[in-house]
């Protein structure tokens, strides 16, 4: 790795100077010293920097620029460096500013202009901004090389799963000259990809997930045989479980598939939650939630799936795909919902090649001067098209219903509205997908005149209903038609309780039929489909838990 990095942002070119001469005296034979000019030059740099796996140390950004200011851009940089710290440059003492930074970036600390003289003024700051950074464990993995093909949908699967649990790695194009050199040197080939090249040179071709993460640095393998509770899930509202399990003293574990928060973990900004007026990005919330679910003792198992749940008395027992079992005293049900597949032509062979459902950030850069399609009406839908009309020539919303209003929230239907690059069109389903190994064209249907449209497109990110994840639940606990799971007084008919209920008492209100399994979130019947909700859902799981223990 090369020398931390120390970079200030400022439009000011003579402050600019200023403070990167006295960063440069303090800390230039120990620490890489840049500079930007602007919110937007500052991220592309980041950017290189976190392609190149060089560290972060330190982001210093003036607030009253111009087009960005500077909580926007330390906003934006936590999910580029989440571990770097931040502190705001002002020439004011403004207490609305203060309240925005605390809410939305965490930033560290204040520096007022003019700083001089800097030895009591700048470096005290500084130093305490690095020595934070220097003693705060590092999970990730620098020096990760992932080779893959730009429309390969295994290797679009690697890049996801590193970005969306924060693990920085390089990737290389195999077929570009530095991407055949690493597979050269890792006795590989084309056919290999994607491929795996880690800091002290182990070599994995085409690795699973679970083989993936565990080479990452992520927790693959469980710590114990027996938590007091097992979180399935690690959306809102399974890392609300985690969060208020173990701060209440349960030995927690949560399991995930695949990243911490979930579908909300991909939105690129929530507006409408709790405490943060100026929104804040899915993974900046996610982000922040398993960190104080990490504080609290809740251990975090990624990249496993859950595939049976079984009761052996008051034990209930968990299996992994693995063939690994976790027992547990209580168990909270928290796997919320996947997107459904369009189910037309084409769209099948393309999926990670053009084609994907879910947000896929990490294809945010590849759309830049392309014609974006988003197919979905709902809040999801309506943040991912904001998000990717950065990058974007034009993104065209394909809505089936005949508008907005029904299902997204007025405050997005605001922003798209004043985004010239959007565009919607209500009344549309996608007929087809057609692509030579990656999409290069979707043909769109009206749906009352039936008339088709050909349009040339190289991305289109679904977003349409959700089917629960629970499947492996059959015959274990009750689930309606569509999958989901009644819980409490839903369980009753006329009167009776489940067949199968062994105590004397109703089930509680997030209690399935199986005693001690509970569920919050997308995946209970009837659930509020909100952020807030989810996690609301999820502390009120654990209370019910302790409840549960208690009355046993």
């Amino acid at each position: 790795m090369g020398r931390p990095v120390l970079l200030t942002v400022d439009d000011d070119p003579a402050v600019s100077r200023a403070v990167a001469r006295d960063l440069r005296r303090r800390y230039g034979e120990t620490h890489r010293v840049l500079r930007a000019g602007s919110g937007a030059e500052a991220l592309g740099a980041l950017r290189e920097l976190k392609l190149r796996g060089d560290p972060v140390a330190v982001l210093l950004a003036d607030h009253r620029m111009p087009e960005m200011n500077g909580i926007e851009f330390l906003e934006q940089a936590m999910d580029l460096v989440p571990r770097a710290r931040r502190a705001l440059l002002t020439a004011y003492a403004d207490t609305d500013a203060a309240i925005a930074a605390i809410n939305d970036v965490d930033v560290d600390a204040y520096l007022l202009k003019p700083w001089d003289p800097p030895d009591e003024k700048l470096y005290p700051t500084v130093d305490a901004m690095l020595a934070a950074w220097h003693d705060t464990p590092d999970p990730e993995v620098h020096g990760v090389k992932l080779v893959g093909h730009r429309w390969s949908a295994p290797s679009f699967r690697a890049r996801d799963l590193l970005a969306r649990n924060a693990v920085p790695y390089r990737w290389f194009n195999a077929d570009e000259p530095d991407g055949q050199r690493i597979l050269a040197a890792a006795g590989a080939g084309p056919d290999d990809v994607p491929v795996v090249v880690t800091a002290d040179a182990q070599v994995l071709k085409h690795p699973g997930e679970a083989e993936l993460a565990a080479v990452a640095g992520l927790a693959v393998d469980p710590r114990e045989e027996f938590y007091d509770l097992v979180v399935v899930g690690g959306g809102p509202a399974g890392l609300g479980a985690a969060v208020y399990g173990a701060s209440e003293g349960l030995r927690t574990v949560l399991v995930e598939r695949e990243a911490t928060g979930g579908q909300a973990g991909q939105s690129s900004r929530i507006e409408n939650y709790l405490g943060f007026p100026d929104g804040v990005s899915g993974g900046q919330l996610a982000d922040r939630a398993r960190r104080q679910a990490v504080k609290f003792g809740a251990e975090l198992l990624l990249a496993r799936d859950v595939v049976a749940l079984e009761a052996h008395g008051p034990k209930r027992v968990l299996h992994l795909d693995d063939g690994r079992r976790i027992g547990a005293h209580a168990v909270v049900l928290a796997t919320g919902v996947s997107y459904r597949s369009l189910g037309v032509d084409g769209v099948d062979d393309l999926t990670g090649r053009g084609v994907y459902y879910g947000s896929a950030m990490t294809e945010a850069a590849q759309c830049a001067d392309s014609d974006v399609y988003i197919v979905g009406g709902a809040n999801s839908a309506g943040q991912a098209a904001v998000f990717f009309s950065r990058y974007a020539r034009s993104v065209c919303l394909l809505v089936r219903g005949p508008s907005l209003e029904a299902s997204m929230s007025a405050y997005l239907i605001e922003q798209i509205a004043g985004i010239g690059s959007i565009s919607v069109r209500t009344c549309t389903t996608v007929a087809g997908a057609q692509g030579d190994g990656h999409l290069e064209a979707l043909t769109v249907e009206h749906a009352r005149t039936g008339e088709r449209e050909t349009l040339p497109a190289s991305h289109l990110f679904v977003f349409i209903g959700g089917a629960p994840r629970t499947g492996w639940l059959d015959g274990v606990v009750v689930r309606d038609e569509r999958g989901f799971i009644p819980t409490g007084p839903a369980l009753l008919r006329e009167g009776r309780r489940p067949a199968g209920w062994d105590l004397d008492r109703d089930p509680y209100l997030l209690e399935t039929s199986l005693p001690g399994v509970f569920v919050a979130g997308d995946v209970r019947a009837d659930s509020v489909k909100r952020v807030a909700s989810a996690v609301g859902e999820g502390a009120m799981a654990v209370t019910l838990v302790h409840r549960y223990l208690e009355d046993r």
